[in-house]
């Protein structure tokens, strides 16, 4: 039967690269996912060690393990011609390289995916085949397909006192925070970027809990103007205008700070000696196990 371009199919819908599944493509193809094994939950990693003369074990710390995902269905075209055409594109769409799996929920989330398996294709007939594609998450967690952002720069304080005194004295100095909020909705920890653009001195960034825990990150180098330092916080990372490491000068104070599941934390930024142009910004999406 013919299929409107455009058109959203009843069912499971995801999107792999820019392959639309659970939709009919600009060219009247339908591709129909009817499973999406492993996007309910990651494999996990733990150890029980028995007790020795005592009733029990001994467990390791739980991890959650890479995030093997099958997705499978039926393709519908017009004809041979426009159902090898489709396959070639389901090809591509399951490259070799890291490319994004989106899965539209009621919540849209997403995974940074690539090919981890055979990707089989059948024809049931002229215009019909069936397809099944496994792809693997090394990031196990879901992330919400919305970026978020905040910037601010080092806190300042303006007014005060200003001399000569005249009494009565009235202090009205305040205080700019250098603060930036940030929330997360989902259900797992997730882990910012931070970008600290210069010049600043000696920069350090604080995250404020609202149980009174701080974790700190503190560079110890100075920032030219126009150095750019992105401190990576899932992958430890520390790099100097997209080129150089400078891991080695970053001191983590109590671990590195994520953002908690369901919860928002405070990351102020903080330098010895203010500059206005001086900047930190915090990139981030919520995250689901």
């Amino acid at each position: 039967m013919p299929y409107i371009p455009g058109v959203d199919i009843d069912g499971l819908q995801a999107t792999l690269g820019s392959l639309r599944l659970g939709a009919v493509d600009s060219s009247g193809v339908a591709w129909f996912l009817q499973g999406l094994d492993g996007w309910d939950s990651p494999e996990i990693r733990s150890e029980f060690q028995e007790r020795e003369s005592d009733h029990g074990a001994w467990a390791s710390p739980v991890y959650l393990g890479a995030r093997p995902i099958t997705l499978t269905g039926t393709i519908e075209a017009q004809g041979r011609a426009a159902l090898q055409a489709a396959m070639e594109q389901l090809y591509v769409a399951a490259g070799l390289a890291d490319t994004t799996l989106t899965v539209w929920e009621d919540t849209p989330k997403q995974a940074t995916v690539r090919r981890s398996g055979k990707l089989l294709t059948q024809y049931v007939s002229d215009r019909v085949a069936t397809y099944s594609v496994m792809v693997t998450a090394a990031d196990p967690r879901r992330y919400s397909t919305t970026l978020q952002s905040g910037t601010t720069g080092l806190p300042s304080t303006t007014g005060g006192l200003a001399f000569p005194v005249t009494y009565p004295i009235t202090f009205s100095a305040t205080t700019v925070a250098g603060q930036i909020n940030a929330a997360n909705t989902g259900t797992a920890d997730t882990r910012p970027i931070l970008t600290i653009t210069g010049p600043v001195v000696a920069p350090t960034i604080a995250a404020l809990y609202p149980d009174g825990t701080v974790k700190q990150l503190i560079y110890s180098q100075d920032l030219q103007s126009g150095d750019v330092l992105v401190i990576d916080t899932d992958a430890h990372s520390v790099t100097l205008n997209a080129a150089v490491s400078r891991r080695r000068f970053l001191t983590v104070s109590a671990g590195w700070p994520t953002i908690p599941a369901g919860g928002s934390v405070r990351y102020q930024f903080q330098s010895g000696t203010y500059n206005a142009s001086a900047t930190l910004t915090a990139t981030w999406r919520s995250a689901w196990m």
